[in-house]
């Protein structure tokens, strides 16, 4: 589904606020220094719909002034898929699952360094259902499929790729400020 809704129906909502911008994540950020590319990580409970918390796992890479920022990207994700223990993968569900993360991670990061000026953060949270992708540009186009989607031409297949992997994604737009937050999600493997 193709959509300019900051966050999909019945979502959580913005992480802090209502103005629908990124926000850092909430909790103890690691102490280390800020440079390009930053990676951060958060784990902290959140009140689930269940009357135990679930956990939220957060990670947060900077990407202005780093070259090969797609590579990057994925490596990145990669790693948190490690950490939260999606890979290695137990069963095909789950390979494909993560496989999938890491393609849409892949044509968020391009889409915003081929239409959008580069990607300046990536932003990965799980909640155990679902895993939330951002990719910040300072770019002002809208993405979106191309229509008709043509299989067979080179190119222009990224946003297809996305809408049909995920559940929903969208855009955020801070009012004032260039750019833009590419969001999709993902279900977590069962």
């Amino acid at each position: 589904m193709s959509t300019t809704r900051p966050f999909s129906p019945g979502d959580r909502g913005p992480e802090s606020g209502a103005t629908g911008e990124l926000r850092e994540p909430v909790g103890e950020p690691l102490n280390e220094p800020v440079s390009a590319p930053v990676a951060e990580s958060a784990d902290r409970p959140v009140a689930g719909p269940a009357a135990a918390p679930a956990l939220r796992q957060v990670r947060r890479l900077g990407l202005d002034g780093a070259s090969g920022v797609v590579p990057m990207a994925r490596d990145f994700t990669r790693q948190a898929l490690y950490d939260w223990g999606w890979l290695p993968a137990a069963g095909a569900d789950q390979r494909a699952a993560a496989e999938d993360v890491l393609l849409v991670v892949s044509e968020l990061v391009t889409n915003a360094c081929l239409h959008a000026e580069g990607a300046s953060e990536l932003w990965v949270a799980c909640d155990g259902k679902v895993l939330r992708l951002e990719v910040s540009d300072r770019g002002a186009g809208q993405p979106s499929p191309r229509t008709p989607h043509r299989a067979g031409r080179p190119g222009g297949h990224g946003m297809f790729i996305v809408q049909r992997l995920c559940l929903d994604w969208g855009v955020v737009r801070v009012p004032g400020q260039s750019g833009k937050t590419v969001w999709a999600e993902l279900a977590a493997p069962h």
